[in-house]
Parts: structure tokens; C-alpha cells; sequence
């Protein structure tokens, strides 16, 4: 399997040393940043509520949930903590709003430190970077908060499993695969793993950049998994 880029050694250093805080998390920064927060919103995020931001990269999100969010209620996780803190120093309108504790290295989704009161979480253009064994491990190990109301995630999808074994232009012209970055999925798969892990899921019907698909879950009762 390739070696993602920002999976070499290396890789961030060079990147935050030459001041592409932004670059490294793939552009459209207002756009998306927007089109995250307006989803929050959307499914009822409060200021009193508490978010997990997972892949957070340089802040992308986190330069305008931090100001919306109860100050100490904004956690995030990257697989590297030095982009984390590159947007803590570069993106943040108030950075004592913020502890830089709350900011996690986690490349494996096991969300360590990240306290139980977290209510809502988010996971924007990280899957698609990832075989699909993430999003499973990620689904499963959110069921340990008990307070999580809901969990957003993208993914690029294939329309059937012949299309998926194929490269497969999206929409807004990126071209996905099912054995290399950036990866699609079928819906099919999603839904699965979903039910799998313990979540009712929700597919979003918005149009979002470069073409993902927006997905809601929402934690299972436990009998009824």
C-alpha cells in the first residue's frame, strides 16, 4: 500500500516550517470550515455543549467552534500534535479560550485524555484519507462516551461495488479508489459498520466540498443492538 504523503517522516516539520498551517489540510479553508460549523448547527450544537473534533488539523473547524463553544468545551485530535498546535498559535481569535491540553496527537482513534462530557463529535474529510478500518474503530470506540449524543463523519462513496473497483470521478471532480487514497466506499459498507458498532445512521442530503458525503450517527439503546 502507498505511503500517504503526510505519513512520511518529515513530512509536518517541513510543511508548518514553511508556514502551510493550512495547505497541509487540503485548502478551501473558509469554505469548509463553514460547511463543518453549519452542520453543528444544524443538528443542534450549543454553546453549553461539549466537542470532539477529530482530525482537527490546523483548526480548521476549531478557529470557529472555539468561539462559540463555552470556553473549555472545544477537544481535538490529529495525528499530529505539532499541526494542532500550529493553528492554536496562527488561527485562534482569543487563544486563551482554549488550553493547548486539549489538543491530542491520536493516530489511532483511541482518544485518549478526551473526557467522558463530550456530547458531540465530528470526524470532516479524515476518512476518506483512510481504509475503511478506521471508521470502524473510530464508531466503536465513540461508544464509550456515555454523554455522545451524535457523530458526523464524511466519506467519498461509489454509487455500486462494480463502480468501486475502479476509480471513480466524484462530483466535484475528485477522483476516488477503493485500495488507495482518497478512498471511496458503497453506502452499503457505511451502514454496515454503523449497525455493526451500535449507531442508528442518518445520510445528510447537503452538498458538501469536494464532494463528500455527510453522515449522522446517533448511539443505538443497548438492547436494541
Amino acid at each position: 500500500m502507498a505511503v500517504l504523503p503526510y505519513q512520511k517522516p518529515g513530512f509536518y516539520d517541513t510543511a508548518l516550517a514553511a508556514g502551510q498551517h493550512r495547505a497541509i489540510v487540503g485548502g478551501r479553508w473558509e469554505e469548509t470550515g463553514e460547511a463543518q460549523m453549519r452542520a453543528l448547527e444544524d443538528i443542534g450544537l450549543a454553546p453549553h455543549h461539549h466537542l470532539l473534533d477529530i482530525g482537527a488539523g490546523s483548526l480548521r473547524l476549531g478557529c470557529k467552534a472555539v468561539e462559540y463553544l463555552a470556553p473549555g468545551h472545544y477537544w481535538a485530535t490529529d495525528a499530529s500534535r505539532a499541526i494542532l498546535l500550529a493553528g492554536h498559535a496562527a488561527e485562534l481569535s482569543d487563544p486563551a479560550r482554549l488550553d493547548p491540553a486539549q489538543l491530542i496527537e491520536d493516530a489511532d482513534f483511541a482518544f485518549p485524555g478526551v473526557p467522558e462530557t463530550i456530547t458531540h463529535a465530528i470526524a470532516f474529510a479524515v476518512f476518506p484519507h483512510l481504509p475503511m478500518a478506521y471508521l470502524r474503530r473510530a464508531l466503536a470506540n465513540l461508544r464509550a462516551f456515555p454523554a455522545l449524543e451524535c457523530f458526523l463523519f464524511t466519506v467519498f462513496l461509489a454509487p455500486d461495488a462494480a463502480t468501486a473497483a475502479r476509480p471513480f470521478r466524484q462530483n466535484d471532480g475528485v477522483v476516488t479508489h477503493d485500495i488507495r487514497a482518497p478512498y471511496h466506499m458503497l453506502a452499503e459498507e457505511v451502514a454496515t459498520m454503523a449497525a455493526a458498532t451500535g449507531w442508528h445512521l442518518t445520510r445528510d442530503d447537503r452538498v458538501l466540498p469536494r464532494g463528500q458525503v455527510l453522515f449522522l450517527a446517533r448511539p443505538a439503546p443497548r438492547e436494541a443492538r
